[in-house]
């Protein structure tokens, strides 16, 4: 009754999908929106600035930033460890 914790399996949560790559690249990702939307609001009606910048760096942050950090990840030691040899 004592080895009970050796036969489970893992929890859930003991493996998440993401790491602390995936996380800061996230976080950088809304920095870039927030900083979009910062852009957009300081510009005037019709500048520059509002109709072409900001939503270019929108795009940036949710078409590219975001999505690289969802979808990457990293390849686990042990698949290169058998791919060696």
């Amino acid at each position: 009754m004592g080895n009970l914790t050796q036969n489970q399996p893992d929890h859930w949560l003991s493996k998440l999908p993401f790491d602390k790559w995936n996380y800061g690249l996230f976080l950088i990702g809304l920095l870039v929106v927030i900083l979009g939307f910062v852009i957009m609001a300081r510009g005037d009606l019709e500048s520059t600035q509002s109709l072409t910048v900001a939503p270019i760096v929108l795009l940036v942050g949710y078409l590219v930033i975001i999505p690289i950090a969802i979808m990457f990840q990293k390849k686990s030691k042990q698949s290169d460890d058998h791919t060696g040899s």
